[in-house]
């Protein structure tokens, strides 16, 4: 039987995984870390029995992924939960842009721009599905929807500040701007606005929601749709050569898929790599860090805004003008005093996160790369910022700094959660310029991790993309 060896149990690993087991390839799936799933794992990381999110938290790529809504996780016990609220972006005049699945909440947040608001986004709306059949792949392909790409493009390739002039009011710019700071980057250059429409038209088709008891459950039920495939998940075992796998696969595999970033793959397969694909990965930029906190919170957060409280997701940063200038300085290398935020309240949308009163709160700022420091009481106070006397409901903290996140998980290179800078080069060209983006080159031996297009996000397509490819070349 043909053998199959991926290298990294991410939802990309995992997906590739199960497309080669699908072909009916033999695979082995190896992972360094103690339990599956890269970015989806899930702890009781500050108090028993309330559980936090260790890094991927909110799914709409997950929901809009061709590829795992055609595995039917649900056989596998995934149950995903929405709130009420997808997103809020609350102001310091105690206003907030809201977004949901639900348009009303749109036109109560955003007054007389919520027409605007439609309008921008009626054409990715009613054509989602063919926009995300094209956006899940690389970006240099021939389209299959070139009407619905394009008119996409247009505005995607639009600095977020260009985008948002449309609006008169600051709700509806600030949220906009918050969501293409999802880019973790320069969002004030071209491409700028790419992440932001994606994922607001995705918050709009499809929300922004949870995996019922963490996000751990996708890596579950991707592990067991692998093992009824007769796929097996090895973990533990930290991968560091080439010929390593075959001691592990019990013979020389006929196809090796590595869910690892750039830096990774030159550690594995180091000399085998041709010269040109070695020095490509060793340009390869990775982009500003995140900085964790997540706190236990006795009862409710006294946000400001109301309707804050019904959110699954907010970002905190203030308007839309100094949104861009954090992501400008935080990209220089500056620690900003306000740094940007997403907040997770999961216990919203699933109750069974929360330990009675206590809840679980997710926070991440964006940092630079590599930063030293301890952005802990930044945070807090930007929490404070709106939600005055939060500070006095904490009853546990768990942080991870910019280093922890490479023990965490060593594709997060100096705390890059996004496996890569998010620069127009290496949005049209990741990892490197090539044909096709997944060979490195080596016969039988690919990349599917979020160094790969579509890029970051728990949707499996980089595994999907890169599988296809072996599969492939073995015909």
């Amino acid at each position: 039987m043909t053998g199959a060896v991926v290298v990294g149990s991410g939802p990309n690993g995992l997906a590739a995984a199960i497309r080669l087991a699908q072909a009916g390839l033999e695979v082995t799936v190896v992972e360094a870390h103690e339990r599956a799933g890269g970015g989806t794992r899930t702890a009781e990381l500050t108090l028993p029995g309330v559980l936090h999110d260790e890094c991927s938290a909110f799914h709409p790529t997950a929901v809009a992924s061709p590829f795992l809504a055609a595995l039917d996780l649900e056989r596998h016990g995934l149950r995903w939960r929405w709130p009420e609220i997808d997103l809020a972006h609350p102001l310091d005049d105690g206003r907030a842009g809201l977004l949901a699945r639900d348009p009303a909440w749109v036109d109560r947040s955003l007054g007389s721009d919520a027409a605007r608001w439609h309008r921008l986004f009626a054409p990715a709306l009613r054509h989602f599905d063919d926009l995300i059949d094209e956006v899940f792949q690389p970006v240099v392909h021939v389209p299959r929807h070139p009407v619905t790409l394009g008119r996409f493009g247009l505005g995607a390739i639009q600095p977020a500040p260009w985008v948002v002039r449309r609006f008169r009011d600051e709700p509806a710019r600030a949220l906009l701007t918050g969501v293409a700071a999802h880019k973790f980057g320069r969002i004030d250059r071209p491409l700028g606005s790419s992440v932001g429409l994606m994922l607001a038209a995705a918050a709009q088709a499809v929300g922004w929601p949870v995996a019922e008891g963490g996000s751990e459950s996708i890596a579950r039920a991707l592990v067991a749709e692998l093992e009824s495939l007769g796929g097996r998940v090895v973990t533990g075992v930290t991968v560091t050569s080439l010929p390593q796998l075959s001691e592990i696969a019990g013979a020389a595999p006929d196809v090796v898929v590595l869910d690892t970033a750039p830096a990774g793959a030159l550690d594995i397969a180091g000399d085998a790599l041709h010269p040109r694909v070695r020095r490509a990965f060793r340009r390869f930029r990775y982009g500003p860090a995140a900085f964790k906190v997540d706190l236990a919170i006795e009862g409710d957060v006294p946000w400001t805004n109301e309707h804050c409280a019904r959110a699954g997701t907010l970002h905190l940063g203030g308007s839309a003008a100094e949104v861009v200038a954090i992501e400008a300085a935080t990209q220089r290398g500056e620690m900003p005093d306000r740094p940007f935020m997403l907040v997770g309240q999961q216990h919203v949308a699933d109750p069974s996160r929360s330990n009675g009163s206590v809840h679980p709160l997710y926070a991440y700022a964006h940092v630079p790369q590599d930063y030293p420091g301890d952005a802990t009481d930044a945070m807090l106070r930007q929490l404070e910022r709106f939600a005055p006397g939060i500070r006095d409901q904490v009853v546990g903290t768990a942080v991870r700094d910019v280093p922890g996140w490479a023990t965490y998980n060593a594709n997060y290179v100096g705390g890059d959660i996004a496996a890569g800078a998010n620069t127009a080069r290496q949005i049209a060209f990741r990892p490197r310029v090539s044909a096709n983006p997944y060979e490195l080159g080596v016969d039988g031996v690919y990349l599917c991790s979020s160094a790969t297009p579509p890029g970051a996000g728990v949707h499996g397509m980089g595994g999907f993309h890169a599988a296809e490819t072996a599969l492939r070349r073995l015909r």
